[in-house]
């Protein structure tokens, strides 16, 4: 496994694999990786015979009032889990790397970032397509992995793909979950002991969701109603809650096989993120 601080470096090094036609994965992580970011990996790992994980905490991601300095980092602990799971290449840029000064160029998919978490995100998902795009256009990759607990995350990545035309075909892999429902993610060691019981709530709401629809409730607003009822009760403070199209992240009027139930919620001062597709 070889580690690239510089684009000038790995790009020089994927070139040769290019010239001899090899299928490059890429799977994106800011680090403080889990058993969520390893599922990605194998699903890439599977279809790729170059596979490439960048580990980079991307400040244009985060609001003012944002985690970014405190996000765990871990970068020995990332780097003997990326080597024990096969990784050929990890790309490990600095910020100053990735945003030269005097850096001016962003990148925003209309609509489908200006719902859900882009309502109180309002910079979040322009930060990520930005260094994502960057990233694609380092590494150029034949296939790229995305994780499905950020979902509005993965149809965005998509709709720009598509928008822009790029050569790159987007996977997604399923939720990771701890065994009492949690969906693992890098953040949940924010939580205290007290908030991380309560968490537990968000999937248990939004499988009791899932199970009244089954039973015949075709009302979103009653499922809405219903979860935001369980999420306090467990003092949780509601970003949003949400029954949308899973394509276009539109609200729907009715429930549907296929239609997205998403949520965000705070424990403490702790932002989580979940979703369950009916």
């Amino acid at each position: 496994m070889r580690v690239f601080k510089r684009i000038s470096q790995i790009r020089k090094t994927l070139q040769r694999y290019k010239k001899r036609s090899r299928i490059i994965g890429f799977v994106p992580t800011m680090g403080y990786l889990h058993k969520g970011h390893l599922s990605l990996i194998k699903l890439a790992r599977k279809k790729s015979q170059v596979l490439v994980v960048s580990i980079f905490v991307n400040p244009t991601q985060f609001g003012p009032k944002e985690d970014y300095h405190r996000y765990p980092r871990d970068l020995n602990r990332d780097l003997k889990l990326l080597k024990e799971e096969g990784v050929d290449i990890v790309f490990y840029p600095s910020v100053k790397e990735m945003y030269p000064e005097g850096y001016k160029t962003y990148v925003e998919v209309r609509e489908l970032s200006q719902v859900m978490c882009g309502i109180s995100r309002p910079t979040h998902f322009c930060g990520v397509t930005t260094v994502v795009l960057k990233l694609f256009n380092i590494i150029e990759p034949d296939l790229a992995v995305f994780g499905r607990k950020d979902f509005q995350q993965a149809v965005i990545i998509k709709r720009m793909v598509k928008d822009l035309n790029l050569p790159i075909r987007i996977l997604t892999g399923p939720i990771i979950r701890e065994p009492d429902g949690l969906a693992m993610s890098s953040r949940n060691i924010y939580l205290n002991k007290i908030e991380r019981q309560r968490a537990t709530i968000l999937f248990k709401s939004l499988k009791w969701a899932k199970e009244s629809y089954k039973r015949g409730n075709p009302d979103p607003k009653k499922i809405i109603r219903g979860i935001k009822q369980k999420i306090k009760q467990h003092r949780g403070r509601i970003d949003y809650v949400v029954a949308v199209d899973k394509n276009n992240l539109q609200p729907v009027n009715f429930l549907r096989k296929g239609t997205l139930i998403a949520l965000a919620v705070y424990f403490g001062k702790t932002r989580l993120i979940d979703n369950i597709i009916l």
